[in-house]
């Protein structure tokens, strides 16, 4: 039995002994098969991310504004559908894998679409029914690796997904810049290879991941029970429990839990300083004067720096506690923001910006969810962690209008300087209202 410092913690995970040696630090191979089918799939979008905003820019000629609207579509619409992808997940009594695996093929068929769509609205559609595949699969992949995970391994299992993925988001970039220099038509070729890639994707995860997760939360509370029996009538009671089939108002019910509420406040806050990655790639551009066929390579800096870190700070968030790490990545980003802002122009500027900006998401995306999954019981962690993503996205869908907004208004650097005051503020505000959530290290036998 284990004794932890919070009662909301202890509600929601079992009081348990994770298991001893290799065994309790080892990766489940449902985590490693859902980071290949992270990796290939990232491959196919980020070929799109990375030649998204020039294409808009450059070759549609939209304004910062017009790209802010769909800049916000693309990264934010999915907090519409990421509570209902949640709900389906938990109320199938385990449907995690066929939410995700609906989720995952409506992006891959949106791929091909982006040949056909030309102007604001249609690109739009196209873009928001990508991001509805999106916000589908997301929640029931990260519950998928939580409950495929002990909360002493939970930081890691969620870093390693994140650098295989990141693995995809590195060489979706190179692929896309390969491809542009290669053909005639380059935004054509792009999305056509970017859809064979996603099928790809969508074929690994229905073979290889399994319908029903591997139990490692499962196997915690049978070794609990093993070591306090419970008394006969209880067990004969209990030998075949009634699936759980949770409404969806419980998905919001937990907003009544302290620690999940701080947790979706803080991540709503500083994602409304968050700056969506293609403003920074485009600032980037515009500082040092970047040629069109070189702009594709910027995500790589960022990509580069997620994967070399994603790990290490999974693993640090297990020892000295996610909240810690996560405030820490928002510092890194403040950082990225300044040297944006300041009158250097040197060569290693780019490496500077790029490299903070992988260690904000090094520290921050993982790391989030699992510090929420400490906080949500098993029965409902597809809906709670659905209801912290669709705060943080909704936050980051306000920041890009707002910041497209407010660069078309006034320029970019008072913008950025906006962004930089906002973020600053959100950080100290979310550091007063951390959730009290014990680390691993904190949780000591009785």
């Amino acid at each position: 039995m284990y004794v932890a410092d919070s009662r909301a913690a202890a509600s929601a995970e079992p009081a348990a002994r994770p298991p001893a040696g290799r065994r309790g630090t080892a990766i489940a191979p449902t985590v490693l098969a859902l980071g290949s089918v992270s990796l290939i799939t990232d491959v196919s979008s980020e070929m799109v991310t990375a030649v998204l905003p020039l294409y808009l820019v450059a070759g549609l000629g939209l304004s910062p504004l017009g790209f802010g609207l769909l800049d916000g579509v693309y990264n934010g619409f999915s907090a519409l559908v990421r509570l209902v992808g949640g709900h389906f997940a938990d109320r199938g009594g385990g449907r995690h894998k066929t939410v995700a695996l609906f989720g995952y093929g409506l992006s891959a068929l949106c791929k091909p679409l982006l040949l056909l769509a030309a102007t604001l609205p249609t690109i739009g559609m196209v873009l928001a029914a990508d991001r509805t595949g999106k916000g589908l699969r997301t929640a029931p992949r990260d519950a998928l690796i939580s409950l495929n995970s002990t909360p002493a391994t939970r930081g890691r299992a969620f870093g390693v997904h994140r650098a295989m993925d990141t693995t995809g988001a590195l060489l979706g970039p190179l692929a896309a810049f390969l491809i542009l220099r290669a053909t005639t038509d380059g935004y054509d070729a792009v999305f056509t290879v970017s859809f064979c890639v996603a099928a790809l994707g969508v074929l690994v995860l229905l073979l290889f991941v399994p319908r029903r997760h591997e139990g490692a939360e499962d196997t915690a509370q049978e070794t609990a029970k093993d070591s306090h029996p419970a008394p006969a009538q209880e067990t004969a009671k209990d030998s075949h429990p009634a699936p759980a089939r949770p409404a969806f108002r419980s998905a919001l019910a937990l907003l009544r839990r302290r620690e999940v509420r701080r947790t979706t406040v803080c991540a709503l806050l500083l994602g409304l300083a968050t700056v969506s990655d293609s403003f920074i790639y485009l600032l980037l551009q515009r500082r040092l004067g970047v040629p069109d066929q070189w702009f594709a390579l910027l995500p790589l800096g960022t990509a580069a720096a997620f994967l070399l870190l994603a790990a290490p700070l999974g693993r640090l968030a297990d020892r000295v506690g996610s909240w810690r790490v996560f405030l820490a990545g928002h510092a890194a980003l403040l950082a990225a923001y300044g040297l944006l802002l300041s009158p250097w122009h040197g060569s290693a500027l780019p490496y500077a910006v790029l490299a903070l900006h992988g260690c904000f998401y090094a520290a921050t995306d993982g790391v989030l969810m699992a510090a929420a999954s400490t906080a949500i019981p098993q029965e409902l962690r597809s809906s709670g962690l659905a209801v912290v993503q669709t705060g943080q996205a909704l936050a980051r869908f306000v920041c890009s209008i707002a910041f497209g907004a407010a660069w078309t208004a006034w320029g970019d650097r008072t913008a950025l300087g906006a962004a930089t005051v906002a973020l600053a503020a959100g950080a100290a505000v979310a550091y007063a209202f951390r959730p009290n959530v014990p680390t691993p290290a904190e949780v000591v036998p009785a």
